[in-house]
């Protein structure tokens, strides 16, 4: 639990951090909200605990700021074996604490240099990430930096960069996602408009977003970085990770930076950052100075050995990003041994068993899913990630006199909240007490994410997601296991709907 900033602190009271996690496995739970965190699986808290007992060993031995070093570089190299791109030349990985992290980090990279506020342009925070725009804006985000330094939420950064935020939203004020076309437009027009006056852009492409959207789309930043090459840099926001190596691939080799992170569908424990940046940029942004307040947020071992950063950062260790990432590469490996046809497979089934589940329901809306079109770097189809992994949905009160309504957003939460809960025996939920499997079960789903509103009331949409550590269990002993996972999710929604009072 170290080495992050606020978010991942455990409640004295309840011992789980913001996003209902322990720091300890929980076996018997129903765990489908990689989407925000999930709790660290018995394997992966193996595999932290093996190279913990490694790093005691080597106390006595070395400095701290050694072991830190040689370990975070083996976790860089082991990164990008399983995520398959080992092989491209020249690609370089900055480690930090969270994708918000990577977001400040990327800004920094983008404006340092730069005589006039670099235009940094978003889709909607709801859909990434809260304190997203502040990270990019040069502004703290949390009353702690992920190196323990006790900041002020949203001031200034000390020497930070210039950078103007704007945010483009990508769903409508019913909560259905605007139509691709429109959402390209705005981007077009503000970064043509940046060109014009000399900005420097930096071009956000989400892939995927909360609620299992991809936008802008990737044809039209790829037509905006084709033509506008000395204004418009690409950093994909990939921290969801919903991303199949070959999709990696293609935008690292068209010359954008990738910003990963272990905790979602990967499923390691929160907290645990990567910026990939290809050969090409890494030239062009090794030697750039970068404000000394990042000492707060970042370690020299976090940077690649040659890049100018690593020569102001201090030479400490974060031992807790450390062990966050050994864990997830434990889940990245064990995905990485499935076939994709069978993880295609796995995924075809659930989604078609998820969102007939959703449909058949009338306390359920399914948000409508678009396509994942990542043309023109991958066709649709040829590999696993065109699936959808994340299925967004509002809540609806039963057909009373007054017609279909739906849950508020305080509802919601409070439904997300009583699914983690045994009910079993507790009665003064709704009309009747609750018994059976159904009551007992405790279910994660991915927290509330605001989704529009109708008549006037804010709604919010819960998410059951798809993961890794599914994928695998699902697909062990020839498939056998797809059904219960499947089952499972069901039961999960099952629960929600017995909570709907």
């Amino acid at each position: 639990m170290e080495g992050g900033d606020a978010r991942i602190a455990l409640d004295p009271d309840s011992g789980l951090n913001k996003y209902g996690c322990s720091p300890s496995p929980d076996p018997d739970g129903a765990a489908f909200g990689s989407a925000t965190a999930s709790v660290i699986s018995t394997a992966g808290l193996a595999a932290a605990n093996h190279l913990r007992h490694r790093l005691l060993l080597a106390s006595g031995a070395e400095p701290r700021a050694v072991t830190y070093a040689r370990e975070i570089n083996r976790i860089r190299r082991e990164l990008v074996q399983w995520c398959g791109v080992a092989d491209l030349r020249g690609l370089d990985v900055v480690f930090a604490a969270s994708g918000t992290d990577i977001h400040l980090i990327s800004a920094q990279l983008a404006g340092s240099a730069e005589s006039m506020p670099t235009l940094a342009v978003m889709v909607d925070a709801a859909e990434t990430g809260n304190c997203v725009p502040a990270a990019l804006a040069s502004h703290h985000f949390s009353t702690r930096s992920a190196l323990g330094d006790t900041v002020v939420e949203g001031a200034s950064i000390a020497g930070g960069g210039a950078i103007e935020v704007v945010t483009v939203p990508i769903r409508l004020a019913n909560g259905f996602a605007r139509q691709a076309a429109d959402v390209d437009a705005e981007v077009e027009s503000l970064v043509t408009k940046a060109a014009a006056v000399g900005q420097r852009v930096l071009l956000i492409l989400v892939d995927v977003s909360k609620t299992g959207l991809i936008a802008p789309s990737p044809a039209c930043v790829s037509a905006l970085y084709r033509r506008l090459p000395d204004t418009v840099g690409v950093l994909v926001d990939a921290c969801q990770f919903r991303i199949a190596p070959s999709t990696l691939r293609a935008y690292l080799t068209h010359g954008f930076m990738v910003a990963l992170t272990g905790s979602k569908f990967v499923t390691g424990p929160a907290f645990s950052g990567a910026l990939l940046i290809p050969s090409a940029i890494a030239q062009r942004l090794h030697g750039r100075p970068l404000p000394r307040a990042l000492q707060a947020y970042s370690a020299r071992a976090d940077w690649p050995q040659s890049w100018a950063a690593a020569g102001f950062l201090d030479n400490i260790a974060n031992f807790g990003l450390l062990l966050r990432w050994e864990a997830a590469l434990q889940e990245l490996r064990a995905l990485r041994a499935v076939p994709e046809a069978a993880v295609a497979r796995f995924l075809q089934a659930f989604a078609r068993a998820v969102q007939n589940r959703l449909a058949s329901d009338p306390l359920f809306e399914p948000l409508p899913l678009p396509p994942l079109d990542r043309r023109p770097f991958i066709a649709p189809t040829t590999s696993w990630d065109h699936i959808p992994t994340i299925f967004p949905f509002l809540l609806y009160h039963a057909d009373t006199r007054a017609g279909k309504t739906p849950l508020t957003r305080e509802e919601t939460l409070r439904v997300y909240r009583l699914l983690q809960t045994d009910l079993a025996g507790q009665s003064n939920l709704n009309r009747t007490t609750l018994t059976g499997g159904i009551a007992t079960l405790r279910c994660q789903l991915g927290q509330p994410v605001a989704c529009g509103n109708r008549d006037g009331t804010p709604l919010s949409a819960l998410r059951l997601c798809a993961s890794a550590r599914l994928i695998v269990e699902a697909t062990a002993q020839d498939g056998r296991n797809a059904s219960a996972v499947i089952e499972r999710a069901l039961a999960a929604l099952d629960k929600t709907a017995l909570l709907i009072c």
